[in-house]
């Protein structure tokens, strides 16, 4: 996975699970070529109503989304992604969706992982639909960003949330055990989880508890702007404290991490927070709940206001410069990984007073084909390459663009670019004009250098 291997990196340790060769894309020819490039289905709103067993690891309500099509080419038909369905043997899924309204549901598709549903009319560019459904969460063994650790319970990506298309047409990527997948557009949630009183229930967005019936708690999390929804359900120990920027930070510890590691790393997410609001653009969510178990075989996984860590102040300072490289400034994360994972690193080296002095003098590319932009197909057939090349070699990049440029300049450049894609998306082509645009150095061989395609 890609996922925060940073204190694994660090080490120059790159040992990841076997993924195997990469997936085809489902390839969907009568979409593939758009009139333009604008994204849709837009402005996605998602309405979800859960409740769980008495241990958090079984889930089953309803969720709803409505969209617009931003698009001026009509939309006949929505994908829903169903991420976590890579977790199960295909066709036996830990997601199900039934009694879809508001459209028709094909079946499923490319592992199981994705969903069309075909409208009853097409959408003109401006018109909104909705599509609902009943939803079922069956969370299997094993610590995963999806997955339980006991009496814990990790559901991230288990949400469906919608495609995107766009010049492209429909990305329809498959799951990446080695990084990620995921590439949505902001959009606002409410989701509703009731539980046992037993079980506390950390969860991106703001949440507001109300009793439930008997030794049961309804909580209801909002989250404005934000490109998933991600929580967990377990007995959590919990230490809460603000960032002097305000922030409101909650670290929830499996038993078997100890409150005194809990309260440092509450301190480490208190400065980070606050570090990268100045360096980027203040933080707007308001909170973030950290999520901290040692069995993670993975660093540390970022979600919009919800982070799953190991105890590691590398690991979780990344992980938060993510709630910019990812959550407020998004990207494809599987068609370019090194636009969130390469800038997370490097902000992860600012906050740390690292300076990367040197660090391109150790650069040994495995083969012409190997680049610093290149997509996760690649990276799941050369997975013991990905973080060496996406993260080390990223972030080497990041300072050697800082050192050509300037200080101030690439400080500028980062704030001012992270400023004009807020809640939008970007692009390797998008960066790299941004850059040209701050320094007047032509910047042509530094990307041919560097491996900066795109």
């Amino acid at each position: 996975m890609k996922k925060a291997l940073l204190a694994l990196v660090a080490s120059a340790a790159t040992a990841l699970t076997p993924v195997g060769a990469a997936h085809a894309t489902t390839p969907h020819p009568a979409t593939a070529a758009l009139a333009d490039t604008v994204r849709t289905p837009a402005t996605p709103s998602y309405t979800v109503n859960l409740t769980s067993n008495s241990s958090g690891s079984t889930w089953t309500g309803h969720e709803s989304v409505s969209f617009t099509n931003a698009s001026a080419t009509p939309l006949t038909e929505v994908y829903l992604r169903l991420w976590d369905n890579y977790h199960g043997s295909c066709p036996s899924t830990p997601i199900t969706v039934s009694n879809v309204t508001g459209g028709t549901a094909g079946s499923l598709e490319v592992g199981c992982t994705a969903l069309k549903v075909t409208l009853p009319s097409p959408l003109n560019q401006g018109q909104t639909g909705s599509i609902g459904f009943d939803l079922s969460i069956v969370v299997p063994a094993g610590v995963d960003r999806f997955g339980r650790d006991g009496s814990y319970n990790f559901l991230g990506n288990a949400l469906p949330v919608l495609a995107i298309r766009d010049g492209s047409g429909w990305h329809l990527d498959p799951y990446t055990n080695n990084g990620e997948s995921f590439y949505t557009l902001a959009s606002d949630f409410k989701v509703t989880l009731d539980h046992p009183s037993s079980i506390s229930v950390p969860a991106t967005g703001t949440s507001v508890d109300t009793p439930g019936s008997s030794g049961r708690t309804v909580t209801t999390a909002t989250a404005k702007q934000v490109r998933d929804f991600a929580w967990g359900a377990g007995p959590f120990g919990l230490v809460s404290g603000t960032s002097p920027g305000g922030v409101k930070i909650n670290v929830y510890r499996v038993s078997s991490i100890s409150s005194s590691s809990a309260s440092s790393m509450l301190s480490v997410a208190e400065s980070a927070i606050d570090a990268h609001s100045g360096r980027f653009g203040a933080y707007p969510y308001g909170e973030v709940d950290v999520v901290l178990d040692n069995g993670y075989w993975f660093g540390g996984m970022e979600y919009p206001g919800f982070v799953l860590d190991l105890v590691s102040s590398t690991a979780l300072a990344h992980e938060l410069a993510h709630q910019w490289w990812y959550g407020i400034v998004g990207d494809d994360e599987y068609n370019n990984p090194w636009l969130d994972e390469a800038f997370a690193d490097y902000s992860t080296d600012l906050y740390q007073g690292l300076s990367g002095t040197g660090c391109w003098n150790n650069v040994s590319w495995a083969s012409s084909a190997e680049k610093i932009t290149n997509s996760m197909a690649y990276w799941d057939a050369h997975s013991s390459r990905y973080s060496t090349v996406v993260y080390s070699y990223g972030k080497c990049a990041l300072h050697d663009l800082r050192r050509l440029i300037g200080t101030t300049a690439m400080t500028n450049l980062l704030r001012t670019y992270a400023q004009s894609h807020w809640y939008g998306v970007s692009t390797t082509a998008e960066f790299k004009a941004a850059a040209q645009a701050a320094t007047s150095t032509d910047l042509t061989s530094f990307w041919t250098q560097h491996r900066i395609d795109g």
